[in-house]
């Protein structure tokens, strides 16, 4: 008895051709950021990288990233001139991969001029991967690291 297998649902559609490919990957990351790699920059100090929290007040009292400037999204037209340095590359974040928050932000200082990027992930995966946090009370010691977002050693993953 012959087997009959199932048509592959991942070759249904054909991959894109190299040149295709390589524009599309190469796109992608001059539009994105993870968590690890904007850890790795605030942590070394690197020069022109600002981070921008685009949530609420609420939101940004529960927590955020130590150092990002808290612009909430529908105030970014009026506030940014005035708070962000023209020459910075600004990294906007929101809650997490279920929330377009930071895709948001990152479409209001992409229309007033400024290079930007958006950290895949939010403040979760910054959260979920052990990095610390502040809130109105000051540092928040890093929690316990997620081992499904990244190494339970804590480096990094290299990838």
């Amino acid at each position: 008895m012959t087997t009959v297998l199932p048509a592959s649902a991942v070759l249904s559609v054909a991959p894109a051709a190299q040149p295709q490919a390589i524009a599309h990957f190469a796109a992608r990351l001059s539009f994105e950021a993870d968590v690890s790699d904007v850890h790795a920059d605030l942590d070394a100090g690197a020069p022109g990288v600002v981070m921008v929290d685009s949530r609420s007040v609420e939101s940004w009292a529960q927590g955020h990233i130590p150092g990002a400037v808290h612009l909430p999204t529908g105030e970014i037209a009026a506030r940014a001139g005035a708070e962000i340095s023209r020459d910075a590359v600004v990294v906007t974040y929101c809650w997490g991969p279920g929330c377009n928050g930071a895709t948001r932000a990152a479409l209001e200082f992409a229309k007033l001029g400024y290079r930007v990027k958006e950290m895949i992930g939010g403040y979760e995966y910054w959260v979920r991967e052990g990095f610390a946090t502040e809130t109105g009370a000051g540092l928040v010691a890093s929690r316990p690291i997620d081992d499904l977002t990244a190494p339970a050693s804590g480096i990094s993953c290299a990838c």
